[in-house]
């Protein structure tokens, strides 16, 4: 035990420099999911025939592909096409467009969990269209949505695991080095389990106190709105 506590000691500093790349590729990759899967989201349920086939392919692309090699196509894949990232720049494009194929379901749902006659009364009040989706539909998905998106921002800090594979110094890539250079697998490991689980743990409970204080009495995604 106390050998692993002197371990824990020496590698600890650099698996807290890459938690710090994991937690902003995170960030990045949801905020890239979010500023694609919500418009789409909205295109497939107020949207006309012409964006639906195009949606329903990246939704099919998107969820059926292993992430892995959609993270390896965009690596070492694009570049033949003349199309290069950097390291970083693949993780934040790979996991935002993956991203976005699961949040676009998700506010997909909340959307049409909000009753369709509230839509009605909008345009019976002189409200357009765009009008009653941005000012009644929309503020009432996102509260919505909360529940099943904070599945993805849990999900995502586990997904940034795989980008090591492509030489990006996140926990996943530290733990990989430190375990190499101090033939320590089993104590490596378990340190970057743990951090995990705190990670997961912390947003967890962030997420919760953000639904907590966002939540509406007697607004609730129940099978009835739809």
């Amino acid at each position: 035990m106390h050998e692993f506590f002197a371990y824990a000691a020496i590698a600890l500093p650099d698996m807290l420099r890459g938690t710090l790349i994991t937690l902003k590729v995170t960030a990045g990759s949801l905020l890239i999911g979010l500023a694609i899967g919500l418009p789409m989201a909205l295109v497939r349920v107020y949207g006309g025939k012409l964006l639906q086939p195009f949606c329903t392919a990246y939704l099919t692309l998107f969820r059926g592909a292993p992430l892995l090699v959609q993270l390896f196509v965009v690596y070492y894949g694009l570049p033949e096409a003349g199309i290069s990232f950097s390291r970083m720049g693949a993780a934040f494009f790979t996991l935002g467009c993956n991203s976005a194929a699961y949040q676009c379901e998700y506010f997909r749902g909340a959307l049409l969990s909000v009753s369709q006659g509230q839509m009605k009364a909008a345009r019976a009040i002189g409200m357009s269209r765009l009008s009653g989706i941005r000012h009644i539909i929309l503020p009432q998905a996102l509260r919505l949505v909360i529940p099943t998106w904070s599945n993805e921002f849990i999900a995502m800090v586990k997904y940034t695991a795989v980008i090591f594979l492509i030489a990006v110094p996140d926990l996943m890539g530290e733990a990989k080095m430190l375990s190499s250079q101090h033939f320590a697998p089993i104590p490596t490991y378990i340190l970057v389990a743990s951090i995990y689980l705190v990670l997961v743990g912390v947003m967890s409970l962030a997420v919760h106190m953000l639904q907590k204080r966002l939540s509406v009495p007697g607004m609730s995604f129940t099978a009835e709105d739809h």
